[in-house]
């Protein structure tokens, strides 16, 4: 047991016996320690820094390493990120433990995004799956992992609704639905979380970035938000709702300002709706240094101002802002703060190191044999290889080329992606090994037969420098040698398969691009090879949906199969030659061109849809309307037959719910898994509602030959809407319910609702 323990324990038996209340044990520790903290223990306790050294030796001379040092034996330090491993968060851990005067267990975070050291596929591509089971392992793999590194806490999922493909950090979200990211960030809370926080296999997790981040102008990095409050309740905010009622710990506000306003200093967020409106009791982070700069989006007179603003409005942890440490003391003094919001800032804080158990254990994470066994271990590499193969995307299967024979004679594997090991690796990777994915060269190789002749030729270069988190990335130009050697190796070949797509460093923070077709000459190589008439499988690797309409038109077959992780070319060879029949479907729309973006399936009617044989109607005169591959669609090697969908009856009372079903039989050559997808449309609204909203599905394994009855009902929350005022609204009228396979493949039934 801890010092705070003892010193709390004590206090705590004087007070049952003294005063007997029906407050939580959790609520009594936490009020008691409150209580025996001075102003500047608090404060601290709500000051987060980066490591500016390896924990696990002494700290450098220089005065700012040596500062945080003494901030941490001081207790003016509440959490850490960004160090990690079992030995270097116990010799963090001692330090402030042995060392401060309550002894306070600091709370380290990290970003584990998409796994610790074992990559599970970026969440873009998790997302394809259409599953939260899948989604939910892939955060208990990466949980594990994480907290046998000794980490408490990550900053995930991020579940920002992206529908602009030039915005790098799609990669990290669930893509252009709020239902569809709504049900998988929940599972990814529970996958990180369980159902016990203080076991040892879980972590906190943290819903980012609230709010309306991705909706930065031009898709461009932390570009100014102009959205109206429409939007915002009924696209963006039902996520953080979601996993908000399903209890997630933490929330980190975002970078970009609503309505003039920063998100780090917005009350109404994190105050009125966050803690208020929505019961929240966890605590709320900024994003690195997004306190700073409340001053330079020109909110905040200085730092000091920008503490308080920061403060007021409801973020209660400073990540490397160093605003709250220096200056909310002060702001109390001068009673600009009310000491009121520091003590419930601390009380959130606290409350999250008791369920982590800390209290009881500071070190309780950080056991290096548990982290041997754990961390990269064949279990882990397994379980991504499971989620990898249900995240990809099947987009195109001419003349059913694919699954391939193992026994093929020869295959030319072309590309720079083919024999690529880091690029599968994602972005956001935390401690992955470089260079340690199965590449997809030697995924085939591991696949086929022995006898089956492989020729691999990159082609050409597609990143030459900047392949890191930090730099820009510089592209290579067409290579006369390479090009020749992968028409050679196409030649001398009966199949090619192509891996193109984006280097890992393509997407992610501070990646937006104004150009999202294939970068290098990467369109050139492709060319030569598609002349010589050979039957092309074209295998993407990318962070964000790619404009690839020539491609599309002339390839024999596309798998896209994202940034698959530490597994990706075995499971991408698992799919390639049928040993999983792919069941992906997209979670984002597929522009023809990046002047479509914002692209997104779920937009609003307009008065003029449709040509009236001139002009004046909605639309491009150089492209269509319509996404190249739409959300919510991907193929299978199998044929899925649906009959004819039906309600229980036509008109509704307002308090009845609706009661939706379909058959649906496997009448192909494979057994394969099926996404059943329900849209709705409010056709005659107060406020106008887009033409489909996706509202159910369902995934189910079909057999050769089976046919099963899909069942769904939706009520009143489904049907229902927000106002830009945020009030929740169900009306009377008439309703559309599309039933289908994507977005666009389906059948309408029509039904109303009367008072």
């Amino acid at each position: 047991m801890t010092r705070v323990m003892l010193i709390i324990a004590g206090c705590l038996l004087l007070s049952a016996c003294n005063n007997p209340s029906t407050k939580s044990e959790e609520d009594r520790f936490v009020d008691q320690l409150l209580s025996k903290m001075s102003l500047e223990e608090k404060i601290g306790q709500m000051n987060q820094y980066a490591s500016h050294w390896e924990m696990t030796g002494p700290a450098p001379k220089n005065s700012s390493a040596q500062k945080r040092l003494e901030e941490i034996k001081n207790g003016d330090v509440g959490s850490m990120l960004n160090v990690a491993g079992a030995k270097a968060t116990y010799e963090a851990q001692k330090l402030a433990v042995e060392n401060s005067r309550l002894g306070i267990p600091l709370l380290f975070a990290y970003d584990v995004i998409h796994g610790y050291k074992t990559m599970t596929p970026i969440p873009l591509a998790e997302a394809c799956a259409w599953d939260p089971e899948i989604s939910k392992l892939a955060s208990q793999l990466a949980a594990r992992e994480a907290s046998a590194a000794g980490l408490h806490w990550t900053f995930a999922p991020m579940m920002d609704v992206g529908r602009d493909a030039r915005w790098g950090r799609v990669m990290e979200g669930c893509g252009e639905d709020p239902y569809l990211t709504s049900v998988l960030s929940v599972a990814r809370v529970k996958g990180f979380e369980g159902n016990d926080l203080s076991k040892e296999n879980s972590i906190a997790a943290c819903a980012k970035h609230f709010a309306a981040y991705a909706f930065a102008e031009a898709g461009r990095e932390y570009n100014t938000v102009d959205i109206g409050t429409y939007s915002l309740h009924n696209i963006t905010l039902p996520p953080f709702k979601a996993v908000a009622d399903a209890g997630v710990s933490t929330f980190m506000n975002s970078f970009n300002i609503i309505n003039g306003t920063p998100s780090t200093a917005n009350p109404y967020l994190q105050r009125e709706l966050l803690k208020g409106d929505w019961d929240f009791d966890g605590f709320v982070v900024s994003d690195w240094a997004s306190i700073k700069e409340i001053v330079i989006h020109g909110a905040a007179e200085d730092l000091k101002h920008a503490a308080e603003l920061s403060l007021k409005a409801g973020s209660d942890m400073d990540m490397e802002s160093n605003a709250y440490l220096p200056y909310l003391k002060e702001l109390v003094q001068e009673g600009k703060v009310d000491e009121a919001l520091i003590d419930d800032a601390v009380r959130r804080i606290l409350k999250l190191k008791y369920r982590l158990g800390l209290f009881n254990d500071p070190y309780k994470y950080s056991n290096e044999e548990r982290e041997k066994e754990i961390v990269y271990s064949n279990e882990s590499k397994e379980q991504t290889r499971k989620i990898a193969r249900h995240s990809m995307v099947l987009l195109k299967n001419q003349d059913h080329l694919l699954p391939l024979s193992k026994n093929a004679k020869s295959i030319a594997v072309i590309g720079p992606l083919a024999n690529d090991k880091n690029s599968p690796l994602g972005n956001w990777r935390a401690q992955a090994i470089k260079n340690s994915a199965v590449s997809l060269l030697e995924g085939i190789k591991n696949a086929v037969n022995p006898t089956t002749e492989i020729k691999f030729a990159k082609g050409c270069d597609l990143a030459v420098s900047g392949r890191n988190f930090l730099n820009e990335l510089v592209f290579a130009n067409a290579d006369a040698k390479e090009m020749d050697k992968a028409v050679a190796a196409a030649q001398e070949s009966d199949l090619v398969i192509m891996a193109l797509g984006e280097d890992s460093f393509q997407s992610g923070e501070g990646r937006s691009q104004t150009d999202i077709r294939l970068k290098g000459a990467q369109m050139e190589l492709y060319n030569k090879i598609r002349k010589l008439n050979k039957k092309i499988v074209v295998v993407l690797m990318n962070g964000r949906p790619l404009a690839i309409p020539e491609i599309a038109e002339s390839a024999d077959a596309i798998l896209e199969t994202w940034f698959a992780g530490s597994e990706a070319g075995n499971a991408i060879a698992d799919v390639l030659f049928g040993d999983f029949n792919p069941s992906g479907k997209l979670s984002m729309s597929f522009p023809f061109n990046v002047g479509q973006c914002p692209i997104y399936y779920n937009h609003m009617n307009t008065g003029r849809p449709t040509s009236a044989g001139n002009v004046f109607w909605s639309h491009y005169t150089d492209a269509p309307n319509d996404a190249l591959f739409p959300f919510g669609y991907g193929l299978s090697y199998t044929k899925f037959e649906y009959g004819k969908a039906s309600t229980d009856k036509e008109v509704y009372k307002m308090d009845e719910s609706v009661k939706l079903k379909v058959k649906v039989k496997n009448t192909g050559k494979f057994a394969g898994e099926e996404v059943v997808q329900v849209y709705i449309q409010d056709q005659a609204a107060t406020y106008v509602r887009p033409t489909k909203e996706l509202k159910a599905f369902n995934k189910q394994n079909y057999q050769v030959g089976e046919e099963k009855e899909i069942t769904f009902t939706l009520d009143q929350s489904d049907l229902g809407y927000y106002s830009p005022e945020g009030e929740f609204l169900f009306e009377a009228g008439l309703y559309h319910i599309y039933v289908g396979t994507n977005s666009k493949d389906v059948q309408k039934i029509s039904l109303k609702f009367t008072e």
